[in-house]
């Protein structure tokens, strides 16, 4: 059951470092737009330890909260239920607080990912490669396992890693081809190429960008563009953010709370574009 929409409600993004979190700015656009005057959301630090007092003081007016690095993982045994979607990658993003009570996990960032790709026109590819193996590429593979019919390439710097992301892979029913991270630059002639890195990680690689791109899906949005990201464009490469993302993931995360459709994605997407751009 979804949280009223009417009565005043709260919900908040969790995690640590959280200063730098959009997800205020995009969900107070979204109660604006719904009309949702006393809604608010919040931010606050939070680690693994102190995950389950946090929960332990939520009352009755808390509608849902979201949830950032590092407490995707830890916060599934607090949980009543988690999603399929949230299971086949062992990470929760979205928590809903039910009217009865409950604790409803969820991860949004995986349609969301998904629904970034369509918005750009891109439906299906016949083969991918992700630049990187951290959490975020997990979830891309599970994206990658809704839209790839073919192999996906994932650039890496050790052999655990190689070994987490072919795990990985089977698990979520994808082809999945491992190669060492100097070998990066031949990541940039895929049909579509997911970088999944830290701030900087895939800056040498800028130079290497072929006259024809495709598309790049690069998952940062501060800074914007990366180096990668700039020359993806310059070239005529179709380039989706970050931003799209994280206000595609946010457009879900709100519906859940609020049990209102469709979100306003404009409006969420208008307000973390001022919030970079006052940065």
């Amino acid at each position: 059951m979804p949280a009223r929409a009417t009565d005043a409600r709260r919900a908040a993004v969790l995690g640590k470092p959280i200063a730098h979190s959009l997800s205020p700015v995009l969900h107070r656009a979204a109660y604006d737009a719904l009309g949702l005057t006393e809604w608010s959301y919040d931010r606050f630090e939070t680690d693994e330890d102190a995950l389950p007092g946090f929960f332990g003081k939520l009352g009755p007016e808390w509608a849902g909260l979201s949830l950032t690095m590092p407490l995707k993982r830890a916060v599934i045994p607090l949980l009543d239920e988690i999603s399929p979607t949230a299971a086949s990658v062992d990470a929760v993003n979205t928590v809903v607080l039910t009217e009865d009570g409950r604790r409803l996990g969820d991860n949004t960032d995986i349609p969301g990912m998904v629904a970034a790709l369509r918005e750009h026109g891109i439906e299906q590819v016949e083969s991918a490669a992700i630049l990187g193996a951290g959490a975020t590429a997990s979830s891309a593979l599970a994206a990658l396992a809704r839209v790839c019919t073919g192999e996906v390439v994932a650039y890496v710097r050790s052999e655990a890693r190689a070994a987490e992301m072919r795990r990985w892979g089977e698990r979520l029913d994808v082809d999945v081809r491992t190669a060492h991270w100097s070998d990066a630059e031949q990541a940039l002639g895929a049909p579509l190429v997911i970088a999944t890195t830290p701030a900087g990680t895939t800056d040498a690689l800028a130079v290497a960008v072929p006259e024809r791109p495709t598309t790049l899906f690069d998952v940062l949005y501060d800074p914007w563009p990366t180096e990668l990201a700039a020359r993806w464009s310059m070239f005529g490469g179709a380039v989706v953010s970050g931003l799209d993302l994280l206000v595609h993931q946010a457009v879900l995360q709100v519906e859940q709370m609020t049990g209102r459709a469709p979100a306003p994605l404009d409006a969420m997407r208008h307000a973390g574009e001022e919030a970079l751009a006052a940065r």
